[in-house]
């Protein structure tokens, strides 16, 4: 899925205010974070994720997979949090970041 810059811009806007909700550790995408990022993408659309790894390049590829395993757009990187984003057309208004600040 193809995101503008401007929704880009959007999206990161609405991020910023955002808690991580998953958290990425030392054992990797496990399928417990697996299905936590799921639920998480589902119900919010818009999440933060923390990648509690020590190497720049671990986080960056951890990152990646989990993105591509959950078929989200990755939206922004910086440090150990990435925020990714997956449109859902049946979101709940209460539950999602992007209704709820839009």
């Amino acid at each position: 899925m193809e995101i503008t810059n401007r929704e880009k811009k959007s999206l990161r806007q609405i991020a910023h205010h955002l808690d991580a909700v998953v958290t990425v550790a030392e054992k990797g995408i496990t399928p417990g974070v697996l299905s936590e990022t799921e639920r998480a993408l589902t119900d919010h659309e818009l999440i933060k994720v923390k990648l509690a790894l020590g190497e720049r390049s671990q986080r960056q590829n951890t990152g990646k997979s989990l993105a591509e395993q959950c078929t989200a757009t990755v939206i922004q990187s910086i440090g150990k949090i990435m925020v990714l984003y997956r449109k859902n057309p049946k979101a709940d208004p209460r539950l999602s970041n992007v209704a709820r600040y839009t």
